[in-house]
């Protein structure tokens, strides 16, 4: 089939290329855009607690403010707040309240705290249904300009946190990292095929084509929402990039080398395409199949923005398999060996290469290869056991020195922490009528008695009376690992058993949404990971015709995420002073270490298979197949892990994190989990490792063929 697609490719370039132009020019033209989604609810079921709070917030309480940020006011001197300089901060607030800020409902000066260090003013702000609204930072950033001039010889500083806050001081730290990430990205893709291939038009080739993909997979992904009530949004956008630049960039080496090789062996330009296709395009087709798969499991998560997540990603990855077997082709077919220009190293093989030496050291010595290389992965997964997950990706990721970190640690001088970041719990009436008198007061006492909260204010009873609103201040860091433990461990069971008969209790807010996502994070784990590995191993097993060969790959999978895992958690926990990793970054390792490091092993193994039906036996096949795969497999690692190692010059820790984790699993999956883990241990198994099938055994025709060469030589 291959075969065929590839001579059909090569014979007709000018209307394959003019086909994708077409079609790319119908699909940007035609498709609807991505929107943002403006369904706060989508990313939690209904079903979780802090989703059930927030609609009975709606409905009882319709004009209650969201807390959007919180100013913190202190005197200049370091000294007690007096009476004046309350008076100041009821006359600074009502100023910045009359100038009508957009986003910005009211401004309310609160209570002197306790010692008399500081005093807040909340700013009461609408909730946030849209995930790309910046009105709200926007909001604080006029805040502070007019913060500043109100102080002025009032003997006051302030400054604002909160999660708005927040918000806006991580989009600030991330705009530069934006542009050196999406810079960097291209001139390390562009840099690294310079020097492997020596050639202008190739290092630029994946830049081009991944142009015209990109606008496509955004045009189809924004069509399939509207055909299937799909729910990407534009927060994809970005990812999608990295996908496409990851995949595309792969798919184009794995076939560029095999065509240089094809070169090397005598074939002429257009039947080295041929060539190419024909034995690459099995692999590269199911290794898109697996990212397919994986990417699409994620429809079973419960967060509704990896449930959308996962069909788009898979829509991307397949456009950019079409276009590797089809536009790609077609172009370097046109080029023939000006693709090379003006290198001619493609004429001939170097010879003592390492992947030659390291091919033929694996096929001496398999065991000693398979157990080190196993041994390594194992060893790191064992930290993997430390792994913490943080919600604090704002907190924990900005810079000490940016105001929300500052006023924070300011305003826990004379409040509780979780001053900026309410948690709000509702007791409701079960019943028709409203809640018995007393009951409200007692409920509050038994929430004030809780460890870990510090301070619960009076009910406030809806229009009917059916409902009592109580807001608890932590006292912890909203979305701190203790703040969580408070909710999820005491406040919530507490809150639940302190109910009288007849009501029942609700406790929401953003500590318990970070709560129910923490939970619905674990179930995904259990059930999405499971069903991919499952639907990669039917991949395999159809591709290599073995029941034996899909376990171990997917065993050295396993072993490289849990390496990947063990190394990040060690380095930034452990080694590091992060009080844990984002709660999101094993699914996104998920996405790319697991779905990506398979693209190589299927790369791997499908050349062992090839030089076993050349009639090499276990330990040379799998020597060969390094030798020859070796420097598409290493190039391809080199430069994904060079482009997610980007992220790390960000100078945030979350975007760090995200940066090693990637990078660190590429380099894992393909120079020891492909390279040495996958050969070695083929080596040892054997001929068993295709059972119950003969993948490595040459068809009757091929084999038919070889022998009379050989008859026809020796005449």
């Amino acid at each position: 089939m291959f075969s065929a697609l590839g001579r059909f490719v090569v014979r007709r370039p000018w209307w394959i290329i003019l086909a994708w132009v077409v079609a790319a020019g119908a699909v940007i033209s035609l498709a609807p855009k991505l929107t943002s989604s403006s369904d706060e609810a989508s990313f939690l079921p209904e079903h979780y607690e802090s989703i059930r709070a927030s609609d009975v917030q709606e409905r009882d309480f319709p004009q209650q403010r969201n807390v959007g940020a919180v100013i913190v006011f202190q005197r200049s001197d370091g000294g007690r707040l007096t009476a004046a300089d309350s008076a100041d901060v009821v006359r600074v607030s009502k100023e910045l309240a009359a100038r009508k800020i957009e986003d910005v409902q009211a401004v309310t000066p609160g209570e002197v705290s306790p010692n008399k260090r500081v005093q807040t003013s909340v700013v009461a702000m609408p909730k946030v249904t849209n995930p790309e609204d910046t009105g709200q930072q926007d909001a604080v950033e006029q805040l502070r300009k007019d913060l500043k001039a109100q102080l002025k010889g009032s003997g006051l500083d302030a400054g604002i946190t909160g999660g708005a806050a927040q918000a806006l001081d991580e989009r600030d730290a991330s705009e530069r990292a934006g542009v050196l990430v999406g810079v960097g990205t291209i001139v390390i893709i562009v840099v690294l095929l310079l020097v492997i291939f020596r050639s202008p038009i190739i290092a630029l080739l994946p830049v081009v084509l991944i142009g015209l993909i990109s606008p496509m997979a955004t045009g189809l992904i924004a069509s399939a929402n509207k055909a299937f009530d799909m729910k990407a949004d534009s927060s994809i956008q970005e990812l999608l990039t990295v996908v496409l630049f990851g995949v595309g960039t792969d798919y184009i080496l794995f076939l560029l080398f095999r065509y240089r090789e094809a070169l090397r062996a005598g074939e002429d330009p257009k039947g080295a395409m041929v060539h190419a296709v024909e034995r690459v395009g099995e692999a590269i087709a199911s290794a898109a199949g697996a990212v397919i798969v994986a990417f699409a499991a994620l429809t079973l998560s419960t967060l509704g923005m990896l449930r959308s997540m996962g069909p788009a990603l898979a829509i991307a990855v397949f456009l950019t398999l079409l276009a590797g077997l089809t536009l790609v082709p077609a172009v370097v077919s046109l080029l023939g060996t000006r693709v090379f220009w003006p290198s001619t190293s493609y004429r001939s093989e170097p010879h003592g290469t390492g992947f030659a030496r390291l091919g033929a050291s694996i096929a001496r010595k398999p065991a000693v290869w398979a157990v080190v290389s196993g041994l390594f992965m194992g060893a790191l997964a064992l930290g993997a056991l430390g792994y913490k997950a943080n919600f604090d990706l704002a907190g924990s990721s900005l810079p000490e020195d940016k105001e929300s970190i500052v006023w924070q640690d300011n305003l826990e001088k004379g409040f509780p922490a979780g001053s900026t970041d309410p948690t709000s719990v509702y007791l409701t009436s079960t019943g028709d009528g409203p809640l018995p008198e007393g009951q409200p007061a007692a409920f509050r006492a038994a929430l004030k008695a809780v460890q870990g909260v510090g301070s619960v204010t009076a009910p406030r009873l809806s229009e009917d009376g059916t409902t009592a609103a109580y807001s608890v201040v932590l006292a912890d860091p909203p979305a701190s690992d203790k703040a969580l433990a408070t909710v999820k461990d005491r406040l919530r069971p507490g809150a639940h058993d302190a109910a009288p008969p007849g009501t029942k209790a609700l406790v929401g807010g953003v500590t318990a949404v970070y709560v129910d996502i923490n939970k619905a994070v674990d179930r995904d784990y259990s059930v999405v990971f499971p069903v991919a590995a499952l639907a990669i191993m039917v991949i395999l097993g159809l591709l290599l015709r073995s029941l034996v060969a899909p376990w171990y790959l997917m065993l050295s999978v396993a072993l490289g995420f849990g390496a990947t895992l063990g190394a990040t958690s060690l380095l930034f926990q452990q080694l590091g002073d992060q009080p844990g990793l984002m709660f999101m970054l094993p699914v996104i390792m998920y996405l790319f270490v697991v779905a990506l490091g398979t693209d190589y092993n299927i790369l791997m193994v499908s050349r062992l298979r090839e030089e076993s039906r050349e009639g090499r036996d276990p330990h040379d096949a799998a020597g060969t197949a390094v030798r020859h795969s070796g420097p598409t497999i290493g190039s391809a690692g080199v430069i994904l892990a060079g482009t997610f190692a980007t992220l790390m010059l960000a100078g945030n820790s979350t975007l760090s994190q995200m940066g090693f984790s990637l990078s660190f699993g590429i380099v894992i999956a393909a120079f020891v989990m492909a390279l040495l883990f996958t050969p070695a241990l083929t080596a040892l198994i054997g001929h068993a490792a295709w059972w119950p099938g003969h993948g490595d055994e040459a068809p009757a025709s091929a084999a038919g063929r070889r022998g009379r060469g050989r008859t026809e030589s020796r005449r």
